[in-house]
């Protein structure tokens, strides 16, 4: 390309009647050159556009896209890198390409894809609907450092939230945290939008699947719920903005939760209080902007919706049953072999006969580890708060007289720091194993400490008893070595 000023002479020199081959000569280009300058019609500045390129990858880009999209329902560690791409266009396709080009296009497609998948929309929420999804925290409960749920509740339209802490994510959790907010505010919102991995069901494809107690709680306070599209956490961001932000102002550092019902009444006038500052983009109180929101709720039922899900479960020789594989229910034992009605709620469990009547009623049990009803355990968490029903406990009649004797020479402090060790233990290991660890710890080393306590109780649980050598082991070789110096 010649530059302006030559362009200039050429179109000069025609105009003074030179012909295209003196004129060539005069300027030093070819004559397609000046023919290329006397035939352009627009000098008009050109955008500087950079010029997209052709690839030998371009016609396999729709089958680098199936791929990728494949990859979506994939395992994170499962799916395809630029060098396993690489591998199958050659292997499959016969692509006659090396692998530093087939990193660019990948690299250039992937961010392509992600600038599109990323733009979110500017979503406009009237009053009175409303989002819903869980948080995670630590609480102190009863003393025992426990990590539980927390279920929000906002309405975008005015940014107030309201929470419930719940045990689980299950749908007696979900209909009883809704049901004391909407009797909290006063009223129903017109519209739910819930997560796709919440307890209450989700969307497959156009397809929304619910949970039948949750459809039941939602015809019952007559309210319309949508699930979100799968990885689109924009499309309820206020809810989870919200869940970060109760979860740094009212639980950091962890609460203290001694009686979970009173806790949860107590959150319920925190959250509000923390409506108490300007909408931040609205600029109005976001309290007063709530009233909107309260105007714009349906009122509550006439009756209130018991949040129950009733299952059968045979009760074994003992009269338990068992939920979850690992959480023992006690019943009666004149019930053993027969089938017995089960209410779980979110906080409970009851047990019924056949014919509806009601036998008796429990905290209900959630984690991993394994529980029964009949063990002393139940008692660690609130003995450790008031150690002075030790004397009288069932946890204190349970245990054998040695590890008894010790116990009650401890004094108050001492007292609460073991019954502290079992109760941590108990939550890991369970009853039997966690006595277990103890009476081998106390009966080895005089007392019990966390370490020997938690490997001992490890080992129980896992099926494991003490160690039998074929020889006695003589320990004298320990004295010489930690005397040696003096020391």
């Amino acid at each position: 390309m010649i530059g302006m000023p030559a362009i200039n002479s050429i179109r000069q020199l025609r105009r003074d009647g030179l012909s295209i081959t003196d004129i060539a000569s005069a300027t030093g280009v070819s004559c397609d050159t000046v023919y290329k300058y006397l035939k352009k019609d627009d000098f008009s500045p050109q955008l500087p556009a950079k010029q997209k390129r052709a690839s030998k990858l371009d016609p396999y880009r729709p089958l680098i896209e199936s791929w990728l999209d494949e990859d979506r329902s994939n395992w994170k560690k499962q799916r395809h890198t630029s060098r396993r791409i690489y591998q199958r266009l050659t292997e499959e396709c016969g692509v006659a390409v090396s692998e530093s080009a087939v990193n660019r296009y990948v690299k250039k497609l992937k961010e392509a894809r992600k600038s599109k998948e990323d733009a979110y929309l500017d979503l406009d929420w009237a009053p009175g609907e409303a989002q819903a999804d869980f948080g995670e925290a630590d609480f102190y409960l009863l003393g025992t450092r426990t990590r539980m749920r927390y279920f929000v509740v906002t309405f975008p339209y005015s940014n107030v939230g309201f929470a419930q802490v719940l045990p689980s994510e299950n749908s007696e959790c979900v209909c009883e945290g809704l049901k004391k907010i909407f009797e909290y505010i006063g009223g129903v919102p017109a519209r739910i939008v819930f997560d796709n991995a919440t307890g209450v069901g989700r969307r497959v494809c156009k397809e929304v699947r619910t949970t039948d107690l949750f459809g039941a709680f939602a015809a019952h306070y007559d309210f319309a719920y949508s699930f979100c599209n799968p990885a689109s956490g924009n499309e309820k961001g206020n809810v989870e903005n919200k869940v970060g932000f109760i979860g740094r102002n009212l639980f950091t550092p962890p609460a203290q939760v001694h009686n979970i019902d009173i806790f949860n009444k107590h959150l319920l006038d925190k959250c509000l209080r923390l409506s108490d500052k300007p909408h931040w983009i609205k600029g109005e109180p976001e309290s007063q902007l709530f009233v909107e929101d309260s105007f714009a709720l349906s009122g509550l039922p006439a009756k209130p919706f018991d949040p129950v899900r009733y299952v059968s479960a045979r009760a074994n020789k003992q009269g338990k049953i068992c939920l979850c594989g690992h959480h023992y229910y006690s019943s009666d034992p004149s019930l053993a072999g027969k089938t017995l009605i089960v209410a779980l709620r979110a906080f409970s469990v009851s047990i019924h006969t056949d014919d509806g009547a009601l036998v008796c009623e429990h905290r209900r049990a959630y984690g991993d580890a394994p529980t029964d009803t009949t063990d002393p355990a139940s008692q660690l968490p609130l003995l450790c708060v008031k150690p002075g029903g030790w004397k009288n406990s069932k946890a204190r009649s349970a245990i054998d007289d040695d590890l008894r004797g010790y116990l009650d020479s401890l004094e108050s402090g001492e007292l609460k720091a073991s019954l502290r060790l079992l109760r941590d233990e108990c939550a890991k290991s369970g009853w039997e194993a966690t006595l277990g660890a103890a009476e081998l710890a106390y009966s080895s080393t005089g007392r019990i400490d966390g370490a020997s306590l938690s490997v001992s109780a490890a080992r129980i649980a896992g099926g494991a008893s003490c160690i039998n050598y074929d020889d006695p082991i003589d320990l004298s070789v320990y004295d010489v070595a930690l005397n040696i110096g003096g020391r």
